[in-house]
């Protein structure tokens, strides 16, 4: 496929990536929107963080960022999640797009490894936003990223949370370089939800090893 060349061209690609299947509330399962990934992932463009090279995303869901990464010139882009429905409608999508530079693991993230050098790492765990389960999963996820030793790593956060994260990247080794700030819609899938829609205020660190 020929490389996008246009952010509307991109988010208009992702808008067709179907969401979880069924989304489980233990795994604190919400669908990266197609315009906050769009607008991430072309920054990441901008940067030389995705054109020739070796992506993971860890935590894919159904594949926005993986996706993407392909998309938009990536060599190699592996996308990583325990939910095996959501890396199937991946892996259908993948090959509705004729993508052969993108691939999908089913596997725990924690688990996960790779026998390549890893360049970028995108990853939107669960920050806990709704679920009080869910706090310290994103610091979780960041600690594996390290464990794969990418040049550079973008992980979603709570923006609440944003001076502890200063703190906790830095007594990681990691020097953070960008802060992307978006409003983070979290649609009424499960039982606990009391509002048809929340807007969370989300963080992304962009962030390079010491």
């Amino acid at each position: 496929m020929k490389k996008i060349t246009r952010k509307k061209h991109l988010e208009m690609k992702l808008q067709n990536i179907p969401s979880h299947p069924n989304p489980d509330v233990g795994l604190e399962q919400y669908t990266t929107p197609s315009i906050i990934a769009s607008d991430l992932i072309w920054n990441a463009y901008g940067l030389n963080d995705i054109e020739g090279c070796n992506i993971v995303d860890l935590g894919c869901g159904t594949g926005i960022f993986a996706i993407a990464s392909g998309l938009m010139g990536a060599s190699l882009s592996v996308g990583v999640d325990i939910d095996g429905e959501s890396i199937d409608v991946a892996d259908n999508y993948c090959d509705n797009l004729n993508l052969d530079n993108v691939s999908f693991v089913n596997e725990e993230v924690c688990d996960f490894n790779c026998d390549f050098e890893v360049n970028t790492i995108f990853q939107n765990p669960p920050f806990g936003s709704q679920r009080k389960a869910s706090k310290g999963q994103d610091l979780k996820f960041v600690r594996k990223a390290l464990k794969l030793n990418p040049d550079v790593l973008y992980s979603f956060h709570m923006a609440s949370s944003e001076d502890f994260l200063v703190g906790f990247y830095e007594d990681n080794s990691l020097d953070i370089t960008h802060f992307f700030n978006y409003k983070f819609p979290i649609p009424k899938i499960y039982e606990f939800h009391t509002k048809d829609r929340l807007d969370v205020d989300v963080v992304v660190l962009r962030a390079v090893l010491k």
